[in-house]
């Protein structure tokens, strides 16, 4: 009994003392590790392959419309800055996603169907319509000319070809550059607010949403913005996405320069504090992406009489003499150009820091879903008794008054629930009424033009609408193909949320919307928005009834993939892609200059010593750009300075850059001048520049069109702190 005793007396030291051993261990590795300082182990989860990629899509910048504000004055006529379609791709070894970010107003349908046919000749089917995104960043200062439905050729001269090939080229090698860089590496979020950057252009429409809901929100816009931060396998930053509900109409329609307004900026800056170099070089790709900004304008300061300074009437959107033209959105800088500087850099800054401090990594499989859906006849069951429809596309009368951010030339006003006898008869003469049943099922909408009931030449609307989401593990992307007002997107984030997560999956989730993507519809109101009928709901084209539409379609989406049944879903009915295309662009006539003078020639010159701060100018014999044909990944401009150790000069801004301006004067008999703008930045080193222009002229020889290059440049000039420093 006592050596029994005895033994397990030992058997309970042995066990104490070995507990104590491992423990005495345990706590001398992690204090070894806590002096090096290691990282945590990865997660046991392989990492995603992930590529990204970057290309010019800049058009023509001269004749071509301007695509946002509908204003048939406002045709290209030089560059601001260059636009960028960026691309990422993410797999998980399963499964392939694309993101493309596309620094234009919005993805046509068009667009999409001859860049999906693009992909699928280059990568047969690893590239299809359920895991490629095509969004548009919103700026209206891009050429147009890239659509098929009748009312939107109308408002940009046609479907333009020189104006959608680089699109589709640009868009495709994007893709391509992407699919060339995949590596392995790894995905992190982040989010923060970002405050004195947006407004509600309409906040009697977002009042009418219910009182309990508005109470859920202390802001009556999303002042959110999601970052996704991509990093190599050694953790060194590759890229950043970030979505921000904002309008990219920071540069507004007095604007004839191609821009890629605020958010193309806010990209710029990104990439030109990690590249290094000069704007499109480099490998760290960032994409400024829309989001539900339908109703949200980055003109922070409001509307004001731009012929008398006071307030509009915010109701409808007037000023007591102009009109509603004369009421415009008033951004936080002194003019156009330094509010889109304020709002793209609040912006990157922002996005800046919360990619340096996302520790929050992105883990588990991708999935997709896709339907093609007809808009035009949605039928949803909201409860045991009721029913509602969507509609045939129609724009209401308050879609001629247009925003704050770029009111209508006639008569209209926002907020119209009646129509009006005199347009109403010229509309009945020219196209003929809406039908009864058209009108029922859009009221209150006072219908302008029933566009859904209007097919010559062609189809004035589309009907058959693209629905897509992602899913980048904890993070879904919401392909919503229009402009999206803040309470829309914040149910429709909601709801898809919601079903994903039934069954207790897909924890921690993000939805983000990516607006204006795959193809344009227009605006995406509530129904309490809608009832308002400002300009949002006037431009909600299926009626009242199309948010509820859309979720009930999302949320279709979610459920096939939380319930793994995607390869179930009926692809829906394919849209069209006409054949017999219009064109009102008349090509661009052979150049003339000025008696005993060149092309390239200068004819008002640089002054010979400038200070940081001030603008070089200088004017030269030009030719019109559109003579230029493919513009991408070339410039019409350079700034160079002079190095004195190699004896040559360097390239130091381009007309992508955002010091310059490029613009192109037309003149009269087929003369015209390029005038060439540097805005000398503080940070400019002192010591002698030139400006060099570059571009193309057409001549007639022997009854035929000959296109001739040409080149010119500016004498050498000094920049200084002073001018005293010069001399």
């Amino acid at each position: 009994m006592g050596s029994r005793v005895l033994q397990v007396a030992l058997s309970v030291l042995l066990a104490i003392m070995t507990a104590t051993t491992v423990g005495l261990i345990i706590a001398m590795v992690t204090k070894n590790n806590n002096i090096t300082g290691s990282t945590p182990a990865p997660p046991s989860s392989p990492p995603y392959l992930i590529g990204l990629g970057r290309a010019d899509c800049t058009g023509p910048p001269a004749e071509v419309p301007l695509m946002g504000y509908a204003n048939a004055g406002q045709t290209a006529a030089g560059i601001h800055t260059r636009l960028f379609s960026r691309a990422f791709i993410v797999d998980d070894g399963q499964k392939r996603v694309v993101f493309v970010s596309v620094d234009i107003g919005m993805v046509s349908q068009r667009l999409r169907l001859e860049v999906m046919r693009s992909l699928e000749q280059k990568f047969g089917s690893l590239y299809h319509r359920q895991n490629v995104l095509l969004s548009g960043t919103h700026t209206h200062c891009g050429p147009g000319g890239y659509f098929q439905y009748t009312l939107l050729m109308m408002s940009t001269k046609g479907y333009i070809k020189s104006a959608v090939q680089p699109l589709v080229q640009a868009i495709v090698k994007s893709i391509e550059l992407a699919h060339e860089n995949m590596k392995p590496g790894r995905i992190f979020r982040n989010f923060g607010k970002l405050e004195q950057s947006s407004l509600n252009r309409s906040p009697q429409s977002y009042k009418n949403n219910p009182q309990d809901e508005r109470d859920r929100y202390s802001e009556d816009t999303d002042k959110q913005v999601t970052v996704l931060k991509f990093t190599d396998s050694d953790g060194d930053g590759i890229g950043v996405l970030s979505w921000f509900a904002v309008h990219a109409v920071s540069m507004n329609y007095t604007n004839r320069m191609v821009s890629s307004d605020n958010m193309g900026l806010a990209s710029l800056m990104m990439e030109l504090d990690k590249n290094q170099g000069l704007p499109g070089e480099g490998r760290f790709v960032a994409g400024f992406s829309s989001s539900n900004l339908g109703d949200v304008t980055p003109n922070t300061r409001g509307p004001y009489c731009a012929n008398t300074g006071l307030k509009c009437d915010y109701l409808n959107g007037s000023c007591p003499v102009g009109g509603t033209k004369m009421c415009m959105g008033v951004g936080p800088g002194v003019d156009m150009f330094e509010s889109t500087r304020i709002i793209a850099e609040n912006i990157y800054k922002k996005t800046k820091e919360l990619y340096s401090t996302a520790v929050e990594e992105v883990t588990g499989p991708l999935h997709f879903a896709h339907q093609w859906v007809d808009m035009s006849n949605v039928t949803v069951k909201i409860n045991s008794t009721h029913t509602v429809s969507t509609c045939k596309p129609a724009l209401g009368h308050s879609f001629a008054a247009g925003t704050t951010d770029g009111g209508g030339d006639l008569n209209f006003t926002q907020g119209a629930v009646e129509g009006d006898p005199f347009w109403d008869g010229i509309r009945d003469a020219l196209v003929g009424p809406p039908s009864n049943e058209t009108q029922a099922c859009h009221r209150p909408k006072p219908i302008l033009f029933s566009t859904g009931e209007m097919t010559w030449p062609l189809p004035w609307h589309p009907t058959i609408i693209d629905v897509q989401m992602l899913l980048i593990g904890s993070v879904a992307v919401l392909a919503i193909p229009g402009e999206i007002t803040t309470m829309s997107g914040r149910r429709l984030r909601e709801a898809v949320k919601q079903e994903l997560q039934v069954d207790g999956g897909f924890r921690d989730l993000e939805v983000v919307i990516a607006g204006l993507s795959n193809v344009y519809t227009h605006y995406i109101t509530t129904y309490e928005e809608y009832q308002v009928q400002r300009y949002e709901a006037a431009s909600t084209i299926f009626g009242p009834h199309t948010l509820t539409a859309y979720i009930h379609k999302f949320t279709h989406l979610s459920r096939a993939i939380r319930e793994d049944s995607v390869s179930g879903l009926d692809s829906g009915p394919e849209p069209p892609f006409f054949s017999n295309l219009f064109n009102l662009l008349p090509a661009a006539t052979a150049d003339r200059k000025p008696v005993n003078t060149s092309f390239g020639q200068v004819l008002e010159q640089v002054y010979p010593v400038y200070r940081k701060g001030d603008v070089v100018s200088v004017t030269f014999v030009a030719g019109n750009p559109r003579h230029s044909g493919d513009i991408r990944d070339k410039t019409f401009v350079t700034v160079e300075k002079f190095d004195n150790n190699t004896k040559s000069w360097d390239v130091v801004h381009t007309d992508a850059s955002w010091e310059t301006r490029f613009h192109w004067l037309k003149g009269a008999d087929r003369h015209s001048n390029t005038t060439v703008e540097w805005f000398i930045p503080d940070s400019a080193p002192s010591g002698v520049y030139r400006i060099r222009h570059f571009g193309h002229y057409k001549e007639i020889k022997n009854f035929r069109p000959v296109i001739l290059p040409y080149e010119g440049q500016s004498d050498e000039f000094t920049v200084a702190a002073s001018y005293y420093s010069a001399t």
